[in-house]
């Protein structure tokens, strides 16, 4: 899941792979902006075939909050 999570990630942002681990966080890490990163959570819930709260998005900080996250919702 992670290696899919980078590929949508670099879509949002100017990163390298490389510069993405679990515990990156969006904002500060990764330079995100609310725009991107909720352009982001809508593909990631097409990819993923999920639905995420909005509600909830605002507790996802880190890349291994979005893996977590994801996996609770898929099962």
């Amino acid at each position: 899941m992670l290696e899919e999570l980078k590929e949508i990630i670099c879509q949002y942002v100017d990163v390298s792979p490389e510069q993405i681990t679990e515990d990156a966080r969006f904002i500060e890490d990764l330079g995100f902006n609310s725009y991107d990163f909720m352009s982001m959570v809508g593909e990631i819930e097409e990819f993923f075939d999920i639905e995420v709260e909005e509600r909830e998005v605002v507790n996802v900080k880190t890349v291994q909050d979005a893996i977590e996250y994801i996996q609770s919702l898929k099962e």
